[in-house]
């Protein structure tokens, strides 16, 4: 159906976007229920205008086959603020972690948004790109495909405990030990293993529409993930019903609408904390009236306060 085209405060009509392949349905990450604070904010007065804040839009996956990169061992790199690394894949296993700054992962599944107390599993095989937010240090280990320490074919976020940080910084970090033996490092690496087969895996995947008609939704939001228009409201600017809306966020994205756009604006929180943003400042630009709810859903998804998360992290 077309969108019907009215004169609206924010663009209208569907985005122009790459095309891209239907993702695989995402199982529920969340209770069904809406999240406390997307229900406080719904239920507040209309929010104060704040400065322009807008959500970059999520890459898709490219309609070419993304080419095979080599990964030979850990990784160390340096990227700077907005830096992209374009879609490839590895036929092992890679281990994410930006030890300072935060990484934006993109799959045809979907973004995750990673700080530096989290990594990313990523598949071998699984096409992926990568987009800095603030100065980021990305360090990667790899695993060959037969190691299956999470048993999941699909990309997992992770929490990344102090004994797991030192060993990803310490193998990446090969300069710093030159005298490290083979057999030492093969230990470490088994460590990490170890590790991960422990660590708990996190709702943090954000994920994307195939339905044209979310996908107009879903641009919207992206442009403003403060904009507080209801569903229907959100409906009658693209030209869709509440109900059929309703019933697309559940079967594609495995969660409802108001899960879903609590996860884009944590996910938008996330990078505006990167880019020195202050918190205040940031609940406003996603959505949140009140900075306390904010800093409760914050807490909720990411185990910390957004204040903390502000502060630097080691290298």
């Amino acid at each position: 159906m077309s969108p019907t085209r009215q004169p609206p405060r924010r663009p209208q009509g569907r985005p122009t976007r790459q095309p891209e392949g239907r993702p695989p349905r995402t199982p529920a990450s969340q209770a069904e229920t809406a999240d406390p604070a997307e229900a406080t904010h719904q239920a507040e007065a209309p929010r104060q205008t704040a400065p322009a804040h807008h959500a970059a839009p999520p890459e898709t996956a490219p309609a070419t086959p993304v080419p095979h990169e080599p990964l030979p061992g850990p990784t160390n790199r340096t990227l700077t603020h907005r830096e992209r690394i374009h879609w490839h894949f590895h036929r092992e296993h890679q281990l994410i972690h930006p030890s300072h700054g935060v990484l934006r992962v993109f799959t045809a599944a979907g973004a995750w948004v990673v700080p530096p107390h989290r990594a990313v599993w990523v598949p071998a095989g699984v096409a992926h790109a990568h987009q800095a937010h603030g100065h980021t240090r990305m360090r990667t280990l790899a695993f060959p495909a037969k190691a299956a320490p999470l048993r999941t074919d699909r990309p997992t976020v992770l929490a990344v405990g102090p004994l797991l940080r030192e060993v990803i910084v310490s193998l990446s970090d090969e300069a710093a030990a030159p005298g490290r033996t083979a057999r030492q490092r093969r230990t470490l690496e088994q460590v990490a293993l170890d590790e991960l087969r422990q660590a708990d895996d996190l709702p943090l995947l954000l994920p994307a529409p195939a339905d044209d008609r979310l996908r107009s939704v879903a641009a919207l939001l992206h442009e403003d993930p403060a904009d507080p228009r209801t569903l229907a409201e959100l409906g009658a600017a693209v030209g869709a019903g509440e109900r059929t809306l309703s019933r697309l966020f559940r079967r594609e994205m495995g969660m409802s609408f108001p899960q879903w756009r609590t996860q884009l604006r944590l996910h938008h929180s996330l990078i505006l904390l990167a880019a020195g943003t202050s918190v205040t400042a940031t609940a406003t630009a996603c959505g949140y009236t009140h900075t306390s709810a904010f800093i409760e859903a914050f807490r909720h998804a990411f185990g910390t306060t957004p204040g903390r998360h502000r502060q630097p992290a080691l290298p």
